[in-house]
């Protein structure tokens, strides 16, 4: 009687503890599950900001390399200190005639546009490269201050046409750069004068008058290209 008393209870002791690993089994899965389930969902909200937000920041305040007539100020822009709101701005109009510049080697008919591209590549990277020295120096601790309002940005920048460069080829691709370089060109020159006036560092003014003689220069050279080339085109 003893001995069948004792197995019960054995039995019903190992009953007891599977049934309790079991459920605690059944508990542990239920978090791992939880915490899995919650985990994914956060890096996956997580992920889409971060890839988001500095590709929308980027489209919305600086452009890009198909829309830079649709680039936007920076916010507070007009307040900040002249020569930020220059340094930013002529970095920025730089890179656009940089990008125009960039498709000559491959889609124009002519050695001497082919020539005046690849200056124009050197020549505003170098000074690119001069100006975030300089921003850095300067106002690094300040946002930034690219000003669509400053004299001759915005009128020179909205007749980028990326697209329409890319459709072209020849002489009409030599034409079509020639005309949007040109008021590019021009709107870099009423900036630089202006910067002769108000800025207060003499290296910008420096700068402001080389760009003045070169710019200058180069839109002389596309004007007669132009009436030249206008002409075989018509023949």
């Amino acid at each position: 009687m003893k001995t069948k008393f004792l197995i019960l209870f054995l039995v019903i002791v190992a009953a007891t503890g599977l049934a309790c690993n079991s459920q605690n089994q059944f508990g542990n899965n239920s978090a791992l599950n939880h915490n899995s389930h919650a985990g994914t969902n956060h890096n996956t909200a997580t992920t889409a900001t971060a890839a988001n937000v500095p590709m929308n920041h980027q489209d919305m305040n600086h452009g890009s390399a198909m829309n830079h007539s649709e680039m936007q100020s920076s916010p507070g822009a007009a307040s900040a200190p002249y020569d930020l709101q220059f340094l930013d701005t002529m970095i920025a109009h730089h890179q656009g005639a940089v990008e125009m510049s960039k498709p000559v080697e491959a889609k124009a008919g002519r050695a001497e546009l082919k020539t005046l591209a690849k200056n124009i590549i050197a020549d505003q990277e170098k000074e690119i490269a001069q100006m975030k020295k300089w921003r850095e120096e300067w106002f690094a601790a300040l946002p930034p201050a690219i000003n669509m309002e400053m004299a001759g940005m915005q009128d020179s920048m909205k007749g980028m046409d990326m697209k329409k460069l890319e459709s072209l080829k020849g002489n009409e691709f030599d034409l079509e750069f020639i005309n949007q370089m040109t008021p590019h060109h021009g709107g870099a020159v009423i900036m630089a004068k202006e910067a002769l006036r108000k800025s207060q560092k003499e290296e910008i003014k420096t700068l402001a008058n080389a760009i003045i003689k070169a710019q200058e220069a180069e839109i002389k050279q596309m004007k007669d290209w132009q009436a030249s080339w206008s002409k075989e085109k018509s023949q």
